[in-house]
């Protein structure tokens, strides 16, 4: 099976070193490509097996496996570009989430599915999320949902919960990298305590708290009661918490669910063009 990217810019980077590093495919089975080909240059240096293509099409007449990593609007005109080679035996995979499966399956021959990653997967780890169109055969999704398990954890999700999903996926990692960074340097500045020693920590107690979960010693809500000792310490700052947090995470979600309707609505309206 000969596997090929379209764009090696962050995400198709992250996926390319996640497949290789897990052992999912060879070098020699990737094609890939970018609009700045120094990018997928270097991937090729880091992984001497890949090849690089001059441009889309040449990817689009190797690859079985069809991943097409660019921005929601230059999807339709790479798929204008990339028409003629494409054929019913390939399995074309978007990683966007406003571009759904149903909409791509009106513009390609292919066997299609959303296949939206997270920077955990570059640890084999996290989530990947699937959303599978109706021409995908068993014995592709299959294959499909196999793949993904040997670096990450596939989910099967709806077109209704797709930004919701990819929210908590794909954004929740920066999200609460912003949130670490802000109690890192609110320690800094209440107290004497070095940024250094403040993110080691902060660092530390991140990697032991997510062992926590995967090992199944607590849930969130059964860790939380377990620290928060009645009348402690961490029961005030959980209260700091609970007064001003409000809705916050409710305007996240309200915000990129904007975002996400601004976007499909651009793509509606590059189509009528």
């Amino acid at each position: 099976m000969k596997w090929g990217i379209i764009g090696t810019g962050n995400m198709g980077k992250i996926l390319t070193e996640a497949w290789i590093d897990s052992g999912m495919i060879e070098p020699e089975q990737l094609y890939v490509t970018n609009r700045t080909l120094s990018k997928a240059k270097l991937l090729q240096k880091n992984y001497p097996g890949i090849t690089v293509c001059e441009g889309a099409d040449a990817v689009a007449k190797e690859a079985d496996m069809l991943f097409i990593c660019v921005k929601p609007l230059d999807i339709y005109p790479l798929l204008n570009k990339i028409q003629p080679y494409l054929t019913e035996q390939q399995c074309l995979v978007s990683i966007t989430s406003p571009y759904s499966v149903e909409d791509l399956e009106h513009e390609v021959p292919c066997q299609v599915v959303r296949w939206i990653p997270s920077i955990t997967n570059r640890a084999q780890s996290g989530v990947t999320l699937l959303t599978f169109g109706e021409r995908v055969s068993p014995l592709m999704k299959a294959y499909v949902e196999q793949c993904c398990k040997t670096y990450s954890k596939p989910v099967q999700i709806k077109e209704n919960v797709t930004r919701v999903s990819s929210d908590i996926v794909s954004c929740g990692p920066a999200f609460f990298s912003y949130l670490l960074q802000r109690f890192v340097d609110a320690a800094c500045e209440e107290t004497k305590i070095s940024e250094h020693e403040a993110t080691t920590m902060v660092t530390e107690m991140l990697i032991g708290f997510g062992k926590l979960l995967e090992e199944g010693h607590y849930s969130l809500p059964t860790l939380q009661e377990k620290v928060c000792v009645k009348g402690g310490v961490t029961g005030e700052g959980i209260e700091v918490l609970e007064a001003e947090t409000g809705k916050m995470f409710h305007h996240v979600f309200q915000r990129t669910h904007r975002k996400y309707n601004q976007d499909k609505w651009e793509l509606e309206e590059q189509k009528r063009d």
